[in-house]
């Protein structure tokens, strides 16, 4: 699964880990728009996708 990188702070999200309040194996793209950075409380917006 893809892992995605905060621009705002450098938080990174990895589906295999999830973040609070989301279960492990989420993939990004199914969090709800709602969802904010853990670390800053940026939106996805702000996210961008880590190459492999």
């Amino acid at each position: 699964m893809q892992k995605w990188r905060c621009k705002k702070c450098g938080y990174v999200y990895d589906p295999e880990e999830g973040a609070p309040g989301f279960k492990i194996g989420t993939a990004f793209e199914d969090l709800p728009d709602s969802f904010k950075c853990p670390t800053c409380g940026a939106t996805k917006p702000f996210f961008r996708k880590m190459r492999d």
